[in-house]
């Protein structure tokens, strides 16, 4: 079951919606949502039901200009700091939880990566990432994956946003079909995320 409320940050209120397994958790996923979307996006919701039925915790955080009703998205800054913030208050409240780890589709997966070494991430999952804006392949954010954490990378293969390279901490994975949405199949995607949670031993069951 889902508990929302919200959590206090340098640029507004954020809203995090939490959902916690029967026992103990093996771990804490934190992920956040796409430039224009929300955390009811399809591929997030089915990694958090997968998650979740592994044993995870899974807290999903929607930023600020979002919560404020806003559609175009704050600075890179300004997600970083509100993320940053409602990490600190997360790691205060699931304090008995020692892995952490972060994650988000597209925008939130950026912010995620930006950010996971200051909030002591473990490992990173990041779906549909943004490698360049459409037809600008020069304006790479391949630099945002370098964070020397074990980093998953689920894209669809028809995503005009590029496809990121593999590297020694960075496992990638192409959904076929896809594009940007990754909405063609959400458990397919779930999927690959809870068997690559699972292989780092963070899964429960």
């Amino acid at each position: 079951m889902t508990s929302s409320d919200e959590i206090s940050t340098p640029r507004g209120p954020a809203r995090v919606d939490t959902d916690l397994p029967p026992g103990r958790p093996s771990a804490l996923l934190v992920l956040g949502h796409g430039a224009g979307g929300d955390v009811d996006a399809p591929d997030l919701l089915a990694v958090r039901d997968a998650a979740v039925a592994g044993g995870v915790a899974v807290i999903r955080v929607t930023q600020p200009y979002r919560v404020a009703g806003r559609r175009a998205p704050a600075p890179a800054g300004h997600l970083d700091e509100a993320w940053t913030a409602v990490l600190a208050t997360l790691r205060e409240r699931h304090a008995d939880v020692s892995v952490l780890l972060v994650g988000g589709r597209s925008s939130g997966a950026r912010v995620a990566c930006r950010t996971a070494r200051a909030v002591g991430a473990a490992g990173i999952v990041a779906l549909a990432f943004p490698l360049h804006p459409p037809g600008r392949p020069e304006r790479s954010r391949a630099d945002e994956l370098r964070t020397g954490l074990p980093t998953l990378v689920v894209n669809g293969d028809r995503d005009p946003f590029g496809m990121p390279a593999p590297s020694s901490e960075v496992t990638v994975v192409t959904r076929p079909g896809e594009v940007h949405d990754l909405r063609k199949d959400p458990s397919g995607t779930a999927a690959v995320v809870r068997d690559w949670l699972r292989d780092r031993g963070w899964l429960a069951a």
